[in-house]
């Protein structure tokens, strides 16, 4: 008989397993701060303690993570998978914010252990999902706010076990491993740089396709891309790897043109328009990724196919088609923050400035003007055309909503922009985006998209607003959506000029 040792009978996967080996005062020590009467109910009972943050911190004074860590190197085996995976939910609540716990876990080399069971029982052929995700949000705990836990899990797993687990293709798996990887990167350059060096892109590339594959667009994905995408200036090296897309310099010019794009790169676009769309005023806009946002736009505009009319909005699953959708999105919600001015290390120019003086304003008239026009007036024409078909000197929108996305950028640029107002009255825009104030069947709120914009092209520009006089005084235009404004034409009597003025 075996002094030091204790052999329990648990049912472990529905087989009695009576070899199982584990030091008596490792067992003692789980029944008595459980008072239990088995470990399987003790480790259950320590997992509904540790939800609690008072339940945390009296264990804490108790050395349950030694206890239950010398427990999980006890439990080396798959056949004793669900003792493990209690064992690592155990100390997953006891990290969850308590200090005392997690610095026991340091000291005790605790991410050499847990990352030993996702290694040696999680990744083999056929992945133990639950042990990689219940072992990841454990490290992810684990790690947050401090520097010194946080080089612990990075140096364990960085970059060949990190990449391993990427290549899983789970969303229960995906999401704790962005929670790791940011918490880790989060406040420590080093490690970003690290994650965006030629040894951690492959991570991240597999880390967008495990998501494209299970439509992962979790919260704790969408911190990542905006840390390493949208504040910093990774974006452009990671998207090009994505696929053989048209190249894109850093002043936003296209080099080269390729036929398609790869479904992952429509995808990793809609999560951070998303992330835009939902914290454009959070958020730092890097000017790399402004510049290479609209770089791809100009790419795209170059590969879709423009001939025939979108019947649905974003996405319409061609992938052309959604990087042109979301390109246009992304910038729309770029240009519509009124805190865009980028990093300090960057110039201090404004990021919608900077997408101006790149050309984004004659680029987007010219996308305009090449369009069929709007429902409303296409049918006050005698010429009209077959239903989904359009004329061969015009384009029609490849998705609903693409006509409206343009004028919006249009009419975010120009809000209070004195110079973007003028550069577009120079280059004969007024007429055509006065043109857009109406209801079109393809294009839900152009109407309204239309109407901000010639109102953020009329504040404070006398001369738009005496471009728009003449155009209604000649019969050109008819906008009684400039009444709406607060507008009017009227003649001055002393010049016999026409002009704008405020509706009393």
């Amino acid at each position: 008989m075996m002094d030091d040792k204790v052999v329990p009978e648990l049912t472990v996967d529905d087989k009695i397993v009576t070899e199982l080996t584990i030091p008596e005062d490792v067992a003692k020590a789980l029944l008595v701060v459980s008072n239990s009467s088995s470990l399987e109910k003790a480790l259950e009972k320590l997992i509904e303690l540790a939800k609690e943050a008072g339940g945390r911190l009296d264990l804490s004074s108790k050395n349950v993570v030694t206890t239950v860590l010398q427990l999980c190197q006890s439990l080396s085996s798959i056949s004793y998978r669900h003792l493990l995976l209690l064992s690592l939910k155990v100390l997953r609540n006891l990290c969850a914010g308590e200090i005392r716990n997690q610095n026991e876990f340091l000291q005790q080399r605790g991410v050499v252990i847990v990352v030993d069971v996702i290694t040696s029982i999680g990744l083999t052929p056929d992945p133990d999902r639950a042990i990689i995700q219940i072992g990841l949000q454990l490290l992810g705990n684990y790690s947050v706010d401090g520097a010194e836990r946080q080089c612990d899990v990075w140096y364990q797993l960085f970059p060949h076990k990190f990449l391993k687990i990427a290549r899983v293709r789970s969303r229960e798996i995906c999401d704790p491993l962005c929670m790791v990887i940011y918490t880790c990167c989060d406040g420590t350059d080093e490690l970003l740089m690290d994650l965006c060096s030629e040894q951690g892109l492959p991570i991240l590339i597999e880390i967008l396709r495990t998501a494209s594959a299970v439509g992962l667009k979790e919260e704790w994905l969408k911190l990542l891309l905006a840390k390493i995408w949208i504040e910093a200036s990774y974006f452009s090296s990671i998207f090009s790897k994505l696929h053989s897309y048209p190249s894109v310099e850093n002043n936003g010019g296209v080099t080269s043109v390729a036929d398609q794009f790869v479904i992952e790169q429509p995808y990793l676009l809609s999560i951070l328009s998303e992330i835009l769309n939902e914290r454009v005023e959070h958020i730092v806009v890097s000017h790399d990724f402004a510049s290479s946002i609209f770089g791809i736009l100009k790419s795209a505009a170059v590969v879709v196919d423009f001939s025939t009319r979108g019947k649905s909005g974003l996405p319409v699953g061609s992938a052309p088609i959604d990087v042109l959708g979301y390109s246009l999105t992304i910038l729309r919600d770029i240009c519509a923050s009124d805190h865009t001015t980028s990093s300090k290390e960057e110039s201090s120019k404004d990021v919608v400035d900077l997408l101006v003086s790149s050309g984004l304003i004659e680029f987007l008239l010219d996308l305009l003007r090449d369009l069929e026009p709007p429902t409303t007036i296409r049918k006050m024409k005698q010429d009209q055309i077959k239903e989904g078909t359009v004329s061969s000197s015009f384009r029609c929108c490849p998705y609903q909503g693409f006509r409206g996305d343009i004028v919006a950028i249009l009419g975010n640029c120009a809000y209070r922009r004195r110079h973007v107002q003028d550069e577009i009255r120079d280059k004969n825009g007024i007429l055509l985006l006065l043109q857009q104030c109406v209801i079109d069947e393809d294009n839900p709120f152009l109407r309204e998209w239309g109407i901000w914009c010639v109102r953020n092209l009329l504040e404070g520009n006398a001369e738009n607003q005496g471009v728009v006089a003449d155009l209604e005084l000649q019969g050109t235009v008819d906008v009684p959506e400039l009444v709406g404004l607060g507008l009017r034409v009227e003649v001055d009597p002393a010049t016999r000029r026409t002009k704008l003025v405020n509706v009393p």
